[in-house]
This record gives structure tokens, sequence and C-alpha cells, in this order.
């Protein structure tokens, strides 16, 4: 796959790059990375592979492209990225201080990066910038300093901001994973930059999405996490028998009409979602939950299972790589733990799309 970009849209800094799911939405909306970090070596392994994918050799885009891993604090000063070198500064800093899936700990020193990340906005003066971070951020009271902050600062800089909160299932993902953006526009008009959901009430399924790759077990398709799936013991119940604890772990069963729901970066053991194979080749079949989840809401601890039938299994890396809307065939580098935090921590592509083709249009205003 090759994209031949004859008038770019703009120029790209990319700060904690993860895989690429960030920066390749937006080079598929024509912006083109110039400079990227990130401090995984590995998850900068296939971000960079994805990223060379997207370019022909002959363009001489991929000489233009400067790769650092590691802390973008000791990146020295002379290889950081200048004032006017690029339109845009876009990035997804550590969540893990705002999460509500960690500590949510304010003394957190990742919770530092997104003023880092507005530290190099304000060292390269860019047209635009766009930062993603957890709907935590976003929402929780607890972090309402954190975020005046950010928009004070931001304002002081000459951007005017949007601030939101957008579901990746209303732009094309196949997964319901709510992510925020704050979008600044360098002396920009008030009006909010919003992007345009294409599936908004029509999300695509867990079934539509597997539909594009490989049958499960084929090539393409093997890298099957392997942990064991058990009943728990004492299953927290909800109204749905795709929501609650069932199953040892926090994998949940997904559903396979709907949309998978967000998938987390501690993937790879029991917190990997289900998926009921036997329902998924046969569309007519009743999913094994649904049943079992009736069970245990008439008879109780009762109806615990002993057993659970071998046709129920996790997700595999390529699976979960295409909820999260990558290409369908891209590599991730590193063992298979690797591959699942990359995919998890991700960007879905489709939503960054979706955000760039917003930017790209304020810009043109």
């Amino acid at each position: 796959m090759h994209t031949e970009i004859t008038r770019p849209a703009g120029r790209f800094v990319s700060l904690y790059a993860g895989a690429g799911g960030l920066d390749l939405g937006f080079i598929q909306a024509g912006f083109i990375p110039c400079w990227v970090n990130e401090l995984d070596p590995i998850a900068l392994a296939t971000h960079d592979e994805a990223v060379g994918n997207y370019f022909s050799n002959d363009t001489g885009i991929l000489n233009g492209i400067s790769s650092y891993s590691g802390s973008l604090l000791d990146i020295p000063d002379g290889l950081l990225p200048k004032r006017g070198s690029a339109d845009l500064v876009i990035g997804g800093p550590p969540c893990q201080g705002f999460s509500v899936a960690g500590k949510m700990n304010p003394a957190d020193e990742r919770s530092k990066h997104v003023f880092h990340f507005l530290d190099v906005v304000e060292r390269v003066r860019p047209t635009a910038f766009v930062m993603e971070n957890v709907k935590a951020l976003y929402e929780n009271q607890r972090w309402s300093g954190i975020r005046n902050a950010l928009m004070d600062r931001a304002d002081s800089l000459g951007y005017r901001t949007t601030l939101t909160l957008l579901n990746a299932s209303d732009f094309g993902v196949p997964q319901a994973r709510e992510r925020m953006f704050f979008i600044g526009v360098l002396d920009g008009a008030d009006k909010p930059v919003n992007p345009t959901a294409t599936t908004l009430g029509t999300p695509v399924s867990v079934r539509e999405a597997f539909s594009t790759l490989p049958k499960y077990g084929t090539p393409g398709n093997t890298s099957r996490c392997t942990a064991k799936i058990t009943a728990a013991k004492a299953p927290v119940m909800r109204k749905s028998p795709y929501a609650g604890m069932l199953f040892n772990g926090a994998g949940r069963p997904l559903n396979l009409e709907r949309p998978s729901i967000t998938l987390p970066a501690s993937m790879g053991g029991n917190k990997t979602p289900i998926i009921d194979q036997l329902a998924l080749e046969n569309f007519s079949v009743k999913p094994w939950v649904v049943d079992y989840h009736a069970r245990l809401s008439e008879q109780g601890g009762s109806a615990v299972a002993s057993d659970i039938p071998d046709y129920l299994r996790r997700l595999t890396v390529e699976e979960a790589a295409v909820l999260q809307s990558f290409p369908v065939g891209m590599n991730f580098y590193g063992p298979q733990s690797a591959k699942f935090k990359q995919i998890g921590n991700a960007v879905p592509p489709k939503l960054a799309f979706a955000v760039a083709q917003a930017v790209k249009l304020a810009l043109c205003a």
C-alpha cells in the first residue's frame, strides 16, 4: 500500500506515537510525518514499518522523517523539532495517571506529559495541534484543574481550542472506545473543530470486522491468546450477558452483532476478550453465554459451569488489530504480549482520520 501525496496537506510532528494509529489516520488525510518520538522501541519499529508501507521510496518522504526512540525528555535539544518545522503537532501522552483503569494518581509523573506535549507545541509553533487522551481526563472532576491549565496554556500561546469526547464506533471503528481530543488552531476562529461522524446509529459490528480477515486459524489470523477460560466461581451479574464478570479475569465475551468493548492494553492474558467461534461461524447459533447468563439469573451459584466449551476462545492479535481499525495484514513487532499492548494503547486510525479531516477543514477555513 502506497500513498502518492503530490500536494501534502501539511507536515506533522508525532509525539508518543505508539504503533502509529494516530499517524496513519493523518497520513490517510494527506499529512506527512517529519519527526516522530516513541518511548518503546518495539512499538516504534511497528510504527516505522507501518508508515513506510504508505509511501514509495522514490517520493523521498521517508528520508525526511526523523524517528527517535526513548523518553521525549532525554532527547538533546539539538535533535528536537525546530520552530516552523511542522504544521501540526499530534500525539497521545501517557494516560495511566488519568485512567480509571489505573490508580488515578495526580502525582504520577506520567500525568505531566500532557504539559510536555504543549512544551513542544510552544517550541514548534505549528498551525494546529491534536492531543488524544482517556475519557476520564475529559470528564472526571478530579482532573478539572488539569483541563483548565491545558486550555489556559494553549490560549496563552494563541490557540483557539476544542475539547471534545468522541466514540470511535461513530467513525467506522468496530469498537465502543471513548477518547478525549484536545485540538488547538493557531489564531483560529471560535468555531469548534468537530469531526463528522460516519456510522452514528449504524456502527460496524465485530462480525462485520472479522469478515475482512482470513478465517480464524488460517494464515493471517493465527496469533491467538491461549489464556485459559474458566467460569467465575462467584460471577458478577449484569443485565447483559456480555457485561458483568462471568469468567476468570476481566476478559468479557464480545457480542458479535455489536461493536467491541474497549480493548485494553493489558490484553494477552485473561483480560483478553472472548469469542464464541461456533456463533461466529454460524449466524443462526445462539451464543453460549446467552443461555449461561439466563441459567445464572434463574439458579444463582448452583448454575456456575464446571466446564467451558472449547469453542469459546480469546481474540487473536489480528482480530484485535482489525477491531482497532488497523489495516488488515499490518505487522506488529515483539512478543505476543507486546503486540496486544501496542494495539490496546493505540488511537484507532479511522477515528484519527476523521479528526485529521476536521483539522484540515479548519485550516482551510
